[in-house]
């Protein structure tokens, strides 16, 4: 046997845990309960909600900034807040 694994499911005690047990006691009737092995499913699901919700956010941002942005070069230009004008000039070297 390699593991300690397949100690417990021989159902061989290891000696550190038959001099636990108190005076007296059957050690057939001894039943080792190990705990379940952890289960990674919620931490990775918990962390692709975070970051899908965390690019969700930053998304809506981007969007919201881009028509804000829009709105207010449109209510600008207008009202005649913003113009641009290009002068050419007119007369030209010779």
């Amino acid at each position: 046997m390699r593991y300690p694994e397949d100690q417990f499911n021989a159902g061989h005690l290891p000696a550190d845990l038959v001099a636990q047990l108190p005076p007296g006691t059957d050690a057939r009737r001894i039943v080792i309960v190990r705990p379940t092995p952890r289960s990674y499913a919620g931490p990775i699901l918990l962390t692709i909600t975070i970051t899908g919700g965390i690019a969700l956010i930053i998304l809506m941002i981007a969007i919201t900034l881009h028509v804000a942005a829009a709105a207010t070069v449109a209510v600008l230009s207008a009202t005649g807040g913003v113009g641009l004008t290009l002068k050419r000039s007119s007369h030209r070297s010779k």
